[in-house]
């Protein structure tokens, strides 16, 4: 949290600087960069969260739609879980593959423009996906949806770290993070009952109507850009920037990171509904999409993520984050509906946490075109929940839930993996600049 702003002007401190020891007056101070941003409790900056916030809940809600559902889904259209899985992972990879290039629009256009458009058209979409007449129209309708997605994660993050000072970015993007935990909550439990009720597809169309709510609230409230300054971004300028970010090893580290837990979450959350509602559980459905409320422990793992970082630093926050998912997987293990939710709970907030590190790590390391460096992490996040969802159905078709958990702890092994070559790294370095010093 920053210290709180005296509310004195640039100019105020300049005009009561003493003068030099020559006798004349000093030159006038730099303007501090960070003077006109937002920051906690000053004027723009609620607005700004709720609007965010609004945007984040759609976000989730219309990208995991159907996750949910999907076991009503295979029995309605008669298609297996690996084959309903696909409603899912055509939206995130969707946005995956769209992230990138509307992060070039966004430098063009604008932040606002383009989070404004993206919203609207996802949302259009969604008003259309309850009166999809095939599973192959629906995987298709959902695939545009996520490209039209894609516009928010592109600009948002880049938005933060334009208009939020730096010291309070980490909590202003896990308020982001918070408004996804909740919409996928949202979503899910509103998909659950109304689709025990009236079915699946009036569930899809109550996702719709929600997602209308959000995006006028956003509309509404969302402040104009302040520190934008609109450049073209041509295709070749695109991949040198592209190009730059990847050959930054702590960026890579940071988007690999993110697609890890990702993988994780999306084979958890894609196949949990299969395991609740076949034996020993044979949950209804109203009741599985009421555990989502699991989701809250997202909301804050991701809202307190900036206060755990100060504590441990980013890769004590990272440890722990892969520590409480793992915990989570193998107590889901177990055959007993508390043990699955309380495995649920901490893989939910392990991921949360992990995920609002790693991207407020990457909006902080890269200091030119954050927009397309946020691009390639939102990219490799989506990638890791299409692979998620999907490797996580088949080794549930083939195996089981034990098949789905494995695949889980495998993608922690590999996010721990990167993190402890980050700290060893760290440590290297520090142990040689003390070695240079004593010389």
């Amino acid at each position: 949290m920053p210290p709180a702003d005296t509310g004195a002007s640039v100019t105020d401190r300049a005009a009561a600087s003493p003068l030099s020891s020559t006798g004349s007056s000093s030159s006038a101070a730099a303007p501090d960069p960070e003077s006109g941003k937002l920051r906690p409790g000053g004027p723009g900056y609620r607005r700004m969260s709720f609007a965010l916030f609004a945007a984040g809940v759609a976000t989730f809600a219309l990208l995991y739609s159907t996750q949910a559902l999907l076991p009503a889904i295979s029995t309605d259209l008669g298609v297996s879980p690996d084959q309903a899985s696909w409603t899912v992972s055509a939206a995130t990879l969707g946005l995956a593959l769209g992230v990138i290039p509307l992060s070039a629009v966004s430098e063009r256009f604008g932040r606002r423009t383009l989070m404004t458009v993206s919203l609207s058209v996802a949302t259009l979409i969604a008003l259309l996906v309850p009166f999809a007449p095939s599973l192959g129209v629906l995987i298709a309708l959902r695939g545009v949806q996520g490209v039209a997605l894609a516009g928010l994660p592109a600009s948002a993050m880049a938005f933060l770290a334009e208009e939020v000072r730096a010291k309070a970015l980490v909590a202003a993007i896990g308020l982001f993070v918070a408004g996804n935990s909740i919409g996928g909550m949202s979503g899910r439990i509103v998909t659950g009952w109304v689709a025990q009720a009236w079915g699946w597809r009036a569930a899809l169309g109550a996702v719709g109507v929600l997602a209308v709510v959000c995006a006028v609230t956003f509309r509404l409230l969302v402040p104009k850009a302040r520190h934008f300054a609109a450049r073209s971004v041509g295709p070749r300028a695109l991949a040198r920037t592209l190009g730059g970010h990847l050959a930054d090893p702590l960026l890579r580290r940071l988007y690999a990171i993110g697609g890890l837990f990702m993988t994780v979450f999306g084979a958890v959350y894609t196949v949990i509904g299969y395991r609740l509602v076949s034996d020993p559980f044979n949950l209804p459905q109203g009741i599985i999409g009421s555990i989502f409320v699991v989701y809250l422990v997202g909301t804050a793992s991701s809202a307190a993520a900036g206060k755990l970082v100060a504590r441990t630093g980013r890769r004590g926050a990272l440890y722990l984050a892969v520590g409480t998912t793992s915990t989570g997987l193998l107590l889901s293990l177990a055959d007993s509906v508390y043990a699955v939710l309380a495995g649920l709970i901490l893989i939910t907030a392990g991921f949360f946490a992990g995920h609002a590190v790693a991207s407020s790590s990457v909006s902080r390391t890269a200091k030119t075109a954050r927009a397309q460096a946020s691009a390639l992490y939102q990219c490799a996040y989506y990638t890791g929940s299409s692979l998620g969802g999907a490797l996580g159905a088949v080794a549930f078709y083939a195996v089981g839930w034990e098949g789905t958990v494995l695949l889980g702890l495998a993608a922690m092994v590999g996010a721990a993996s990167i993190t402890l070559y980050a700290t060893r790294k760290a440590v290297a370095e520090r142990r040689l600049l003390h070695l240079e010093k004593a010389a």
